[in-house]
């Protein structure tokens, strides 16, 4: 059984959703509860540690992205539920979050829960970068290495190994998948140039991002990208039109 939560300030819309998931997807789902506020939201996650999570965005007590901000990690998955299409539904799509237009259709929520279906097979973060990994010999033109300058020599990377770079002064800082880091003698720009376009997109001042590893997109608080690994990266405002539109066409 999926274990879910239904979180949204009108009690129809909690109504109808409730019931879509009964007639359509019986014996599946356990609705653990259904909450109207975002204090009551982060409760409820907190005490049943859900499988699965309908997330109203925007609600009179708080925004359904406020919520998520609150959580250091995300150990569930997010579907939006929204009446509004101004919240870059595209960008979210895009990702590995998915999003629901009120009122909601049955066929729409069906896909939903496919892909909630399909992404639960690797919620182990672990088999997430295993499965990243297996798929970096696809080419090396669209995985070419870089060769970053060392004192010893040259360090040769695979690209995608690349989670981002983040701007130290005149150094700057390797995040690979694993977890791994290491520094390199060369400004933010001078790595840029190394790195190949089409992968890697400079979002802000300090960072330059792999797109294969960005999974979601926020627009509250100062936009910012959020990473298969769920950390947040910040997202300059004059980038913000260019990090949507790649993440739409990526």
């Amino acid at each position: 059984m999926i274990k879910t939560l239904i979180i949204d300030d009108e009690e129809p819309a909690r109504d109808y959703l409730e019931k879509l998931i009964d007639r359509y997807f019986p014996n599946k789902f356990i609705i653990l509860q259904k909450c109207s506020t975002v204090e009551d939201a982060y409760s409820a996650i907190k005490n049943h540690t859900p499988h699965l999570v309908f997330l109203d965005i925007r609600m009179r007590e708080g925004s359904g992205f406020e919520l998520l901000q609150r959580f250091n990690n995300l150990d569930f998955e997010v579907v939006f539920t929204t009446a509004h299409s101004e919240y870059a539904l595209e960008a979210i799509k895009q990702s590995a979050l998915d999003y629901l237009l009120k009122p909601i259709n049955h066929l729409e929520l069906s896909s939903a829960i496919k892909k909630f279906e399909h992404k639960t097979k690797y919620r182990n973060e672990l088999d997430r970068v295993r499965l990243l990994l297996e798929n970096l010999d696809m080419g090396v033109n669209r995985y070419p290495k870089v060769a970053f300058p060392c004192q010893e020599g040259y360090k040769l990377i695979k690209s995608n190994t690349i989670q981002y770079c983040k701007a130290e002064g005149n150094y700057t800082q390797i995040k690979q998948i694993d977890g791994s880091s290491f520094i390199l003698a060369r400004t933010l720009k001078k790595v840029e140039e190394q790195l190949p376009s089409h992968l890697f997109l400079r979002i802000h001042k300090s960072y330059i991002v792999n797109l294969n590893y960005v999974k979601g997109y926020l627009n509250t608080d100062g936009c910012c990208v959020i990473l298969t690994s769920n950390q947040r990266l910040p997202i300059s405002s004059r980038k913000k039109t260019e990090v949507i539109e790649k993440l739409i066409s990526n």
